[in-house]
């Protein structure tokens, strides 16, 4: 079963802080896992994934710099800052009360926020 990609798209920034909340890493590596991840199922396109770098940057959640391969082209990694953890633990709350109103909506059930 495919998920269509509008329902992952608005997740980004929560993906990657939980992927940098593991260990620092580059761009093309964290979409290299998480295409592997998913199956295949979700890719986050170039151009999303470092506007939201730059996003998370700004707002202090993750840090940029450069790696010291010894390679052709030099490496910009990202990683988490204690900030970034304070608000990856946020927006997991936040995730999984959306994800149980979404889930009692399409069931019918009343929701009552903080509750299972």
């Amino acid at each position: 079963m495919s998920i269509r990609a509008d329902l992952l798209r608005g997740n980004t920034d929560i993906i990657l802080l939980a992927r940098l909340a593991k260990s620092d890493s580059y761009g093309y590596e964290i979409n290299k896992e998480i295409l592997e991840i998913s199956d295949g199922a979700f890719e986050i396109k170039e151009a999303t994934l470092y506007t939201a770098f730059r996003r998370l940057e700004k707002c202090g959640y993750i840090e940029s710099y450069w790696g010291t391969e010894h390679t052709a082209a030099r490496r910009r990694y990202y990683r988490i800052t204690p900030s970034g953890r304070d608000q990856l633990e946020v927006m997991i709350a936040e995730w999984e009360e959306t994800a149980k109103l979404i889930f009692r909506l399409i069931k019918g059930e009343t929701y009552h926020a903080g509750t299972d």
